[in-house]
């Protein structure tokens, strides 16, 4: 029987413990104690932080693990990688890690490789002196975050000093990047690699709040682009992920692309998409059991070949607020056979961040066009 190491115990890793155990693999799972749902599922739960490298190594090497991976974190998979090299398992190099998942070094590999990105400008407090190099607006972020946490669009130079002390508190290693406000509409793209070789499984459309924190409000595949863009966003992923040396597994790239067709690339990690993307709406979307492939990847084992098999729609919409729950009452009155499930959390305030929205509800149907109305109205800059 085999052994795999999980990184993370919330819910973005249960699709990836339940399918493990499917398979019939003892899945050991580290993270904080927070009876959280992955404590539960985990053959065996192991009360080590997520970012305690040392021990999660030494107890991997106790179990003799064959493979270990997580799937929706950024911050897990540094410890993936480290515990991976360390035991001569599988994972893209130390090096790759350190690009995907800090997002000064993946702008430094973009711009030495020649990847459309948008230029930054790294700072590690609010007195740093980039005034006078900024052509605003701008976006100002943590180097080490994801899930929309302290990021702040900035319009106004008077309030570019409390975005980069917004995003220093956020991030764990309190450095922040100003960067060129890209235009467009955003997307991401999920794709499955493997000695090198990039598949791209599918492109999501989404749905945000806008400026100045761009909390994503829903998703949905696929997304409403002709063949000549997806060739065009493969072309340009496929080369960003060689600049950043990622050749093994999951990666959620995001993008965007601007009334004149130019895309820009935002950010890349070496990990499955979260909100739901990776673990739900690619299989829906496309028949691929895109989960079972990054298990593959992390043992070592050839992953199933790409063939799309579905061509439904697949959304998912987050509860924000009293209207977001009302959509979901009209979709379950008009089209219950839609709903996939929900998950709807009591409360009501604000919502900073992914990680404190109130919920959400995810929906499937034979057309893109039948999900959209129970999606918000546009895809807000």
């Amino acid at each position: 029987m085999k052994h795999l190491a999980i990184i993370g115990a919330s819910y973005l890793q249960l699709p990836l413990i339940e399918k493990a155990k499917s398979l019939g693999i003892t899945t050991h799972v580290f993270a904080w104690a927070a009876d959280d749902v992955g404590e539960k599922a985990a053959d065996f739960f192991y009360p080590i932080s997520i970012v305690e490298k040392e021990a999660i190594l030494a107890q991997c090497r106790k179990i003799g693990i064959d493979g270990i991976t997580s799937i929706a974190s950024d911050l897990a998979m540094i410890t993936v990688g480290y515990v991976a090299s360390a035991m001569g398992l599988c994972a893209n190099s130390p090096e790759a890690v350190k690009r995907s998942t800090d997002k000064r070094a993946m702008r430094l590999a973009f711009a030495s490789k020649g990847d459309p990105s948008p230029r930054s400008i790294l700072v590690e407090s609010e007195t740093d002196p980039v005034m006078e190099s900024l052509v605003f607006p701008v976006i100002v972020k943590p180097t080490d975050r994801s899930g929309s946490r302290g990021i702040t669009k900035v319009t106004d130079p008077s309030f570019l000093r409390d975005a980069i002390r917004h995003a220093l508190a956020c991030g764990f290693e309190k450095k922040a990047l100003v960067e060129e406000y890209a235009e467009g509409r955003e997307y991401s793209v999920e794709c499955i690699s493997q000695n090198g070789s990039h598949t791209m499984l599918a492109v999501t459309e989404k749905f945000t709040t806008g400026a100045p924190h761009f909390i994503e409000r829903g998703h949905i595949e696929p997304a409403d682009l002709d063949e000549k863009t997806l060739s065009r966003i493969r072309k340009t992923v496929y080369h960003a992920l060689d600049s950043l040396g990622i050749t093994l597994g999951a990666s959620h790239s995001e993008l965007k692309i601007d009334e004149s067709g130019t895309i820009r690339l935002i950010e890349i990690g070496g990990r499955m998409g979260g909100d739901f993307i990776g673990s739900d709406l690619v299989r829906i979307s496309t028949g691929y059991d895109f989960v079972k492939a990054v298990i593959d990847c992390a043992l070592g084992e050839k992953t199933a070949p790409f063939h799309p098999e579905k061509k439904q729609a697949a959304a998912v919409r987050f509860i924000f607020d009293e209207a977001d729950r009302e959509v979901l009452n009209l979709l379950e009155k008009e089209h219950p056979e839609y709903l996939v499930r929900a998950d709807v959390q009591e409360g009501s305030g604000e919502v900073s961040d992914s990680s404190s929205r109130h919920g959400y509800f995810l929906m499937k149907a034979e057309k893109r066009q039948d999900l959209l109305a129970y999606l918000p109205e546009e895809n807000q800059e």
